[in-house]
């Protein structure tokens, strides 16, 4: 039996993503600028384009503007003495890959990217906004060799985490960060605390068989897929910076015997944890069951205020917020056809955030089995599949806790796993309901969805435009069935013999929006419902000119999809909102990375 059942008995207008009320488990250089960190007990002003911090005397309140020149990496004050405190680390001090036992981190130094070294592309936000930098420090080499793993600073002690996982179903054992580097914790000025990870700097104990490294072609997908989901407003890891170099890079791409160079790239990530469902399951499935513990009351007093320390159940508690949490994520995943492409329990955020973006797609015609990943022979990680992913998942971490719950805890943990359908199809139906325009609750809104998605497959109209046309056609447009040429999703949604009964239905129930005109009904629209995503061929556009040198249309992304709800000429006229250009169909993504 699967997990899933269509929600409603009109069969060919089901909607694909509705889920089961019952569930069958399947068994040290000094010549960089102060502007890079604000000491908490530093006065500050600012302006809209700069930092500053205070060059006076207590009593004088005078501030001037840092510049690049005079910064010094030093004062940067990124620290891992908390996760040193917390938990025991691997005795062995090396980069060998072998098996780690009683830890949740092993010691692991960097691998510097072999130059020249290049800064492709920063995240202004983050490194302004989140890591208190100027923009103007990544213009110094200091800034590019603390990046790349080049230079460690004071306090930062680099950490490779130890996490297992169920890959594709089976569980895969000991798996933890290959080519990733925790650098420390930062705690801007806003109080907030954030973990700044390299990927792709280098070999660490659990890199397994591969070298550490990733390539130019994957870290821009990650680096610019990371931005726009931020700026969609889906929880997620941030990309700080992309930096490349010539360094080669073996890689054979689709598993197929064909071996070629790359170059080599780093992305400096940030997120408030990197703690994942894996990173329980392996202390669960090797009887670290004190380090289970330790880690859970660790990451329940950094990340869940909420729940009480001294709570008998905030175990219990804890899982019923990642189930929640996790349902409410993959409904956003859906609302704008963002497939992630491994949703391996090693790639489930504890903190219910998009990461570690591999063969990642957005879908482009509306296509339930549309599949990202070419490594998914059978389709298990297909978008229409992704929350029930979300509820096995789940239930891997329920296993997980299991050692630290009663038995009456572990009866309660299951009964809160059964509750995520019906959270996960109230988030879905609140999301489209948003994406059409629809106020208030009516019995038939369900149908109405499920009747448009269905009409959208027949047709495959292009998911992400019919949503955003919608949300730009009049009503009088509708009604008159007056489609724009320029509206050629609408145009391909309006062949199907179906579409004047759906659109009867659609303004039927449009009139009944208490308080709403069409104006404010297209205005609230095309605030959830986005012009521009990152479709794989604007990616692989991008990366094949990176792959030649040339970041121009990295940049050009990077700035369109930081409003991708707002209508811009630069995207227009590079066809961002047009037609998929024909050759975008033969476009493939592996693993390989």
């Amino acid at each position: 039996m699967s997990y899933f059942q269509h929600a409603l008995s009109f069969a060919f207008m089901a909607l694909h993503f509705h889920l089961l009320s019952s569930v069958t488990w399947i068994d040290s250089t000094q010549s960089q600028t102060k502007v890079l960190h604000f000491n908490k007990n530093d006065a500050r002003c600012s302006d809209d384009r700069h930092f500053y911090i205070n060059t006076t005397k207590k009593n004088n309140s005078s501030c001037s503007k840092i510049t690049e020149n005079s910064l010094s990496l030093d004062v940067l004050e990124i620290s891992s003495k908390r996760l040193l405190a917390a938990f025991p680390l691997d005795p062995v001090r090396d980069s060998s890959v072998r098996t780690v036992r009683n830890c949740v981190f092993s010691v692991a130094q960097p691998t510097p990217l072999k130059g020249p070294l290049k800064v492709a592309a920063v995240s202004k936000e983050v490194l302004e906004d989140i890591l208190d930098w100027d923009v103007s420090a990544a213009e110094t080499d200091d800034f590019i060799h603390f990046l790349s793993g080049g230079k460690l600073l004071p306090g930062s002690v680099p950490l490779a985490h130890r996490y297992g996982g169920h890959q594709f179903g089976l569980w895969a054992g000991q798996l933890g960060d290959g080519r990733a580097h925790l650098l420390g914790e930062y705690i801007n000025r806003h109080g907030e605390r954030w973990e700044i990870q390299l990927k792709g700097s280098g070999k660490t104990p659990y890199s397994r068989n591969g070298d550490g490294r990733a390539v130019i072609r994957s870290s821009v997908r990650e680096f610019l897929c990371s931005e726009v989901m931020h700026y969609l407003g889906i929880p997620t890891s941030r990309a700080a910076s992309l930096i490349v170099s010539n360094e080669v890079v073996w890689r054979d791409q689709f598993y197929n015997g064909h071996v070629k160079k790359e170059k080599g790239a780093i992305v400096a990530r940030v997120a408030k944890s990197w703690f994942r469902i894996g990173s329980l399951e392996i202390l669960a499935n090797f009887g670290e069951i004190d380090l289970l513990r330790k880690l859970l009351n660790f990451v329940i007093d950094e990340h869940f205020p909420s729940i009480h320390a001294s709570d008998s159940d905030k175990y219990l508690d804890f899982f019923s917020r990642v189930v929640t949490d996790t349902a409410n994520l993959i409904a956003l995943w859906m609302s704008v056809g963002f497939a992630h492409g491994v949703c391996n329990t090693d790639n489930f955020s504890l903190l219910s955030i998009t990461i570690d973006y591999g063969p990642f797609g957005f879908m482009e015609s509306y296509d339930p089995n549309f599949v990202p990943n070419t490594s998914d022979d059978e389709g298990r990680y297909k978008i229409g599949n992704q929350a029930n992913t979300g509820m096995y998942n789940l239930d891997k971490l329920r296993e997980a806790l299991n050692p630290v719950l009663d038995t009456r805890q572990q009866l309660s943990a299951m009964q809160i796993l059964k509750g995520y359908p019906d959270i996960y199809n109230k988030r879905f139906q609140e999301l489209f309901k948003s994406k059409l325009g629809l106020l208030g609750e009516e019995a038939g809104d369900a149908f109405l969805i499920a009747y448009l998605l269905k009409l959208m497959e027949d047709t495959q109209a292009d998911f992400t435009m019919t949503f955003r046309l919608f949300s730009e056609i009049s009503v009088q447009q509708l009604q008159d069935q007056s489609i724009p040429q320029e509206f050629w999703a609408l145009q391909d949604l309006a062949s199907h013999k179906l579409f004047s009964d759906w659109v009867a239905m659609y303004l039927l129930r449009l009139r009944r929006n208490a308080n709403d005109s069409d104006k404010e009904r297209r205005k609230r629209m095309k605030r959830i419902n986005p012009r521009y995503i990152l479709r794989n061929w604007m990616a692989e556009s991008a990366v094949r000119k990176a792959e030649r040198s040339d970041f121009s249309e990295v940049h050009l992304l990077q700035r369109v999809l930081s409003a991708p709800f707002q209508k811009q000429t630069e995207a227009e006229e590079a066809g961002y909102a047009s037609r998929p250009p024909s050759w975008a169909e033969e476009l493939r993504v592996s693993c390989s990375s």
